[in-house]
């Protein structure tokens, strides 16, 4: 079984529509797919995906020891789709304890099914980030705003220092360093984690080593939602760069969602996007987020070089000026639904003037891009 986790740095950036329709994307696939609500203390991602709210959930399972988590498995209306509720409601299900979360780590990890999507809670709890690192290419969803692109490259921070953690002895001379830089509060957060590392090997060479085999294992995946224009996928670069060279993390872009207004309509009717509107913008780029992710398990066993990171951040800008395109299209449809009002279609005028300008600089920055792709011996 792959383990899928989705989280997010903050919340807002539509997380949950990923992983539901993800989910469900998988499943079209003919896979065996299990999506759980791990946002606990504040599930409900059973109305993403018009699932009726069920009494069995996580929050039951973490109460009762005499409960299996096979008896808290729901069918779906969706072909190989079934459904683990977070049962929000359920006293203390968001403070969990160190037994009761290994217990369900355990027991999830045996599930029998193909994929096992994970749509976490919001923030960098202790918590969210062991469901996260039960997968060494969980998924990061931002937006192009600055807060969410700054919570996702510290939610990567925070994933790479519980990994540090636990890979020192509690006894360790490197873990008592560890824990002044975390009482000192402004050290921790000014520290290079290369530099920071070589002290730590200088403490203890057996926990650094452990920790260096671990981030062999971890590449995060980023999925870019709620875009606007082209220019926002520019965010993208930066942010993969900034992991990269300072964290050493290298940072797969799985792709990009426009901001679409079927999502809307689509969560009003309790009906998931890909099932609402096949052919919206938002779902064409799930699905093509779907099959990267169905390639994954071959990537896992290549080292990517930083060959392969551009080409997939050029695809990715190839496939944002596509959906936009396709979003330009779509306005005649909603016009004739009435969507759209009259001022808000002067307003949608004014905007794609706006960005028609944008989209042809983008247009001949791809065209360098190719060109360079194409003096490299690609096939373009």
């Amino acid at each position: 079984m792959q383990v899928i986790a989705v989280a997010s740095g903050k919340g807002g950036v539509g997380k949950s529509l990923l992983a539901s329709n993800l989910a469900i994307g998988l499943a079209d696939n003919n896979k065996k797919v299990i999506l759980a609500d791990l946002d606990l203390g504040g599930s409900n991602l059973h109305l993403v995906i018009g699932q009726k709210a069920s009494n069995l959930g996580l929050g039951s399972f973490i109460n009762n020891s005499k409960q299996k988590i096979e008896d808290i498995i729901q069918d779906t209306e969706y072909k190989n789709l079934r459904f683990i509720s977070g049962e929000g409601e359920a006293p203390g299900a968001a403070n969990i304890t160190a037994p009761q979360k290994k217990k369900l780590i355990n027991r999830m990890s045996g599930l029998d099914a193909d994929y096992l999507v994970m749509d976490l809670g919001a923030g960098s709890s202790n918590t969210i980030l062991d469901f996260f690192l039960l997968s060494g290419c969980g998924i990061i969803v931002t937006t192009p705003t600055l807060t969410a692109t700054l919570n996702a490259y510290l939610f990567i921070k925070n994933v790479l220092f519980r990994m540090l953690y636990a890979s020192f002895n509690r006894k360790s001379p490197a873990t008592e360093y560890l824990e002044t830089l975390r009482k000192d509060g402004v050290s921790l957060q000014k520290v290079y984690l290369t530099s920071l590392l070589e002290k730590l090997r200088s403490l203890d060479p057996a926990g650094a080593d452990l920790f260096e085999e671990k981030k062999k294992h971890f590449q995060p995946r980023l999925v870019m939602n709620m875009l606007d224009n082209p220019d926002d996928i520019q965010k993208v670069d930066r942010l993969i760069i900034s992991v990269r060279d300072y964290l050493g993390v290298n940072l797969d872009f799985l792709g990009v969602l426009y901001r679409d207004e079927f999502q809307k309509k689509a969560l009003n009717s309790r009906l998931p996007v890909l099932k609402y509107k096949p052919g919206a913008v938002v779902s064409q780029g799930i699905l093509r987020i779907c099959d990267k992710v169905l390639d994954m398990k071959l990537e896992e066993r290549i080292n990517l070089s930083n060959l392969d990171a551009e080409s997939s951040y050029q695809s990715a800008e190839m496939e944002a000026e596509s959906d936009f395109n396709d979003k330009v299209q779509s306005l005649e449809e909603l016009l004739h639904s009435g969507a759209l009002t009259q001022g808000d279609l002067i307003e949608t005028i004014r905007m794609q003037q706006y960005e028609i300008s944008k989209l042809k600089k983008e247009n001949r920055f791809i065209k360098s891009k190719l060109l360079k792709a194409s003096e490299l011996g690609f096939q373009v």
